[in-house]
This record gives C-alpha cells, sequence and structure tokens, in this order.
C-alpha cells in the first residue's frame, strides 16, 4: 500500500514537472517571438524612418549653407557681427534642445537618463567640441574671402578625409579597404577640381583659402569624432541632454568672441545689426544642422555625417 502511495506521488511530481517545462518553453517561445516582431515591426521601422529623414534634413541644410551665408553679405561684406550670429545659432539650438526635452518630460516623465542635473564628470568633457566648434563655424565666414560657394563645397569634402583618419585614431575604428580608397580618391577628386590651367597659378583657389579649409577640415573632424565618443559613451542618456550642455558651453565661448571682437560694435549699433532676412535664414539653417548632426552621431556616425555634408 504504501509502495503504491509513493508511486503515485512520484508520477505527480513527474506530471507537474512536465507542465512546468512546457510552460517555460511556451513563455520562451512567446518572448523570441515578440522580440523579432518587434525587430521588424513598427518601431523597427520607425527607427529606420527617423534616421533616413534625418540624414536627408542633413543633406539638404548642409548643402545650402554656403549659399546663405553668400548670400547674407552685402557688397562683398558682412554688415552683421559673424560672432552674435554663431551665437544666435548655439541659443537656437539650446532653445530648441529643451523645447524637444520639454516634450519627453511630458510624455515620459522625468527620468535619470532625461534629467538636466548630471555630474561634474560628465559635464567637463563638453568644452572641448565646444571650443572647437566655435573656431571652425567663425573660420566658415572668413573662408569665403578667398573661395566662393562651389568652391567652398568642394574643399569641405576633406572633412570626410580628416573624420576618417581621426576616425581610426581616436576611436580605433578599423576602416575597410574600399573606404580608404574612396578617401584617397577624394582627396585626389578635390585637388583636381582646383587645378587652373587657364592661369599661372597651379590652383583656382588662393594658399591661404586651402590653408583655412585644411584647419577647418581638422577641427571640424577632431570635433566630431570627440563629440560622437562623448554621445555614445553613454547611449540610453537623452541626445537633448547632451545636446544642451554642448550648446551651453558653445554660448558662453561664443560670448567670450563677442566680447574680444566686436564688443564695441555691439555696444555702438545693437546685438542684431546689419541683420536681414537671408542672415535669419541663415542661422535657423545652421541651428537645425546642428541638431541633425547630433542626431545622426548618435545612431549613426561621423563618416554618415560628412557623406551627408559632401553632397551638393
Amino acid at each position: 500500500m504504501e509502495y503504491r502511495r509513493a508511486k503515485d506521488q512520484e508520477s505527480d511530481d513527474i506530471s507537474q514537472k512536465d507542465v512546468e517545462s512546457l510552460d517555460l518553453r511556451s513563455l520562451s517561445h512567446t518572448s523570441a517571438t515578440s522580440s523579432l516582431t518587434t525587430a521588424g515591426g513598427p518601431k523597427g521601422k520607425n527607427t529606420w524612418k527617423l534616421k533616413s529623414i534625418v540624414t536627408l534634413a542633413l543633406t539638404l541644410l548642409t548643402s545650402s549653407q554656403a549659399i546663405l551665408i553668400v548670400w547674407s553679405k552685402r557688397a562683398g561684406k558682412y554688415e552683421y557681427s559673424v560672432t552674435t550670429a554663431n551665437f544666435s545659432v548655439e541659443f537656437l539650438k539650446c532653445l530648441l534642445s529643451l523645447l524637444a526635452l520639454y516634450r519627453t518630460w511630458k510624455s515620459q516623465g522625468i527620468t535619470e537618463d532625461n534629467r538636466l542635473t548630471t555630474s561634474f564628470d560628465e559635464v567637463s568633457v563638453y568644452p572641448i567640441p565646444a571650443i572647437l566648434y566655435m573656431v571652425k563655424n567663425l573660420l566658415q565666414y572668413y573662408i569665403f574671402a578667398y573661395v566662393d560657394a562651389p568652391a567652398y563645397q568642394i574643399l569641405k569634402n576633406l572633412n570626410i578625409i580628416s573624420t576618417g583618419v581621426l576616425y581610426r585614431i581616436i576611436l580605433k575604428k578599423k576602416l575597410s579597404e574600399i573606404q580608404w580608397a574612396a578617401f584617397i580618391l577624394l582627396c585626389a577628386g578635390c585637388t583636381t577640381a582646383q587645378l587652373n590651367p587657364s592661369s599661372d597659378h597651379v590652383l583656382q583657389t588662393p594658399i591661404q583659402g586651402w590653408m583655412m579649409a585644411i584647419v577647418m577640415a581638422l577641427l571640424s573632424g577632431f570635433a566630431g569624432v570627440y563629440t560622437e565618443a562623448i554621445i555614445k559613451k553613454r547611449p540610453s542618456r537623452n541626445i537633448n541632454v547632451q545636446n544642451f550642455w554642448l550648446y551651453i558651453f558653445g554660448m558662453l565661448f561664443n560670448l567670450v568672441a563677442i566680447c574680444v571682437q566686436d564688443f564695441d560694435a555691439v555696444i555702438n549699433k545693437g546685438f542684431f545689426h546689419g541683420y536681414s532676412f537671408i542672415t535669419i535664414l541663415m542661422i535657423l539653417n545652421h541651428a537645425l544642422s546642428g541638431i541633425a548632426v547630433s542626431m545622426v552621431m548618435k545612431y549613426a556616425d561621423n563618416i554618415v555625417k560628412e557623406s551627408c555634408a559632401s553632397l551638393y
């Protein structure tokens, strides 16, 4: 009798284990199916759609920057202060980041990844790219004393070369042989396009223009790679928070530039003296370009960013 009772209990235990095993398999299968559906479902499609829109927007915005800068001139010179224009760009980018962050707070609430309060260690890395971007953006105005808009767009391709080299050195990321070959061809293309066979001068662009283009390419490449490293160091961090701190330092450095370079003009003539409708369009273009660049660096990389900027 005892043997029979023990046998029945053993049988019940085996049945219970089978049921639990079956439940675990079913749950595992459901989870796998759910993750596959999410990866290829609406969320994956929305992410791809967002990347496509941002990349296209960046291409259109950056390709029109040179034209707007040249159009903002009057009688061959800037009637407005370029330092105040640069400050206005940083201010507008900061404002747009705050508005986007406010929408996030309303929909998701304040979390560890989207709160503005942060540590000194996190904030202390932003001054370096901020000052590099400031110098590069100021040079962007002065280079047009030596080049026209089409030549500037061609010389901007040097940014891709500097970015590729610095990408390898700083981030230790390997580039394929095809990518290196593309960089060499691009460099050769930039030089060939600037040859001037109908003149005693070998190149159409003066040496000052070339030097400024090379400096701008190095500044843009280093700042871009450095910023990408910062942004991707904490992937879960909200991009608008990261942008906010970068733009805050950008505003501070541009404020210093205004005090050093255009203090008297701003005091006597006003902050927005010489601004026109084209100037406002140019500032809006640069601000939206900056936001798009950060999005591309967050979800892609600098090679994609510079490739978008080189299309025109």
